[in-house]
């Protein structure tokens, strides 16, 4: 929900898919259309004005609108590259709703289409044991394809930038790694790849929280508080880049900071990749801060080896050719001779060595 580091995004297997149905209102002359957000005086549930999307083909709303006559706009949830996520009232089922609209271009209309298909796929093969939001409907509203969510809490990157990146206690984030790893676990025996695994796409599943007093004292010896959810339980969401086969694929995928060595060194990529951004997620819930902040392909791996050691021997020697230039002396990373800063430099040293 909050923007994705990329945008590139399997569209192999884009195909359509029959819509759920709703209820529109008769369309009406433009000169009796009101700008009146909810019901006209015959008690008619009124349709929002016609209006052009933004110029990035963003759908333009008022709050109090109606996007359709069955859900109500409240308010705006989050933005990203791929649309908005508004709270919507549900008249139907008399609840909350999140609806994630897309933007009115094709190649992320492809991608929602993508993802609805993987969410159907979820509920449908769904024991009881996912940890994956759930899809509550979707449709074409005005060349815009919205899709219905259950209302869930803050992500997990919302919860640490509150705290201003204050760790969360060890013992959460190990609930959080089994809860994460179950819902990985179940997608990855669907044959689903999610590709985009980060803490802005782990959403708490309920809002509430607890102010405890923190260890912290500021200059006037005052007492701090930081906030914790009161309930650990998460749901995974975004799977408008989930891949839906056990093939190696050869695409770059995943958020950079969460980025796997095989995809940056090109040596194609399956079900691996996910768990990789796993470690790199449950460091950064640990300490408040992403392990390998960086934007430059040798500076991150320079920064894997600062963590790690040096990466599988396997691994270099098979890096395609357009990684060929990180290495020098046959699998020696080119570092630090090939860094384009000092400051790059040292970014790579202020790493520490991980233990085990």
């Amino acid at each position: 929900m909050i923007a994705n580091g990329f945008e590139s995004m399997d569209k192999e297997r884009v195909r359509k898919r029959p819509r759920m149905t709703w209820d529109e209102a008769p369309a009406e002359p433009e000169a009796k259309r009101a700008v009146i957000k909810g019901h006209g005086s015959d008690g008619r549930i009124l349709s929002p004005p016609l209006r052009d999307d933004d110029r990035d083909g963003h759908y333009v709303f008022s709050l109090r609108d109606n996007l359709t006559p069955r859900y109500k706009i409240l308010s705006k949830m989050g933005e990203g590259t791929f649309g908005r996520v508004l709270e919507c009232w549900d008249r139907d089922t008399k609840e909350y709703v999140a609806i994630k609209i897309i933007r009115s271009i094709k190649k992320y209309r492809d991608a929602a289409m993508i993802e609805i298909d993987v969410l159907q796929k979820l509920v449908k093969s769904d024991k009881g044991r996912t940890r994956c939001v759930q899809m509550k409907n979707w449709f074409d509203y005005r060349n815009h394809i919205c899709i219905v969510f259950e209302k869930l809490g803050p992500s997990l990157f919302d919860f640490l930038k509150r705290n201003k990146y204050s760790a969360f206690p060890l013992a959460l984030v190990r609930d959080f790694g089994c809860q994460l790893l179950e819902s990985v676990a179940y997608m990855h025996e669907l044959q689903l790849v999610h590709t985009d695994l980060k803490p802005e796409n782990i959403l708490l599943v309920s809002s509430e929280n607890v102010k405890l007093p923190d260890n912290k004292r500021s200059a006037a010896n005052e007492t701090h508080f930081r906030c914790l959810p009161k309930s650990s339980a998460i749901k995974l969401i975004d799977f408008g880049s989930t891949v839906c086969d056990n093939r190696i694929h050869h695409s770059i995928v995943q958020t950079r900071h969460y980025r796997s060595p095989e995809v940056i060194l090109g040596l194609g990529w399956s079900y691996q990749c996910d768990l990789w951004s796993i470690g790199c997620i449950l460091f950064e819930l640990c300490t408040g801060e992403a392990l390998f902040q960086t934007h430059d392909n040798l500076e991150h791996l320079a920064m894997m080896e600062r963590a790690l050691g040096p990466l599988p021997e396997h691994m270099t020697r098979k890096a395609s050719r357009g990684a060929e230039k990180y290495f020098r002396r046959g699998c020696r990373l080119n570092w630090p001779e090939g860094a384009n800063s000092r400051e790059s430099i040292r970014a790579v040293k202020r790493l520490d060595r991980l233990k085990v």
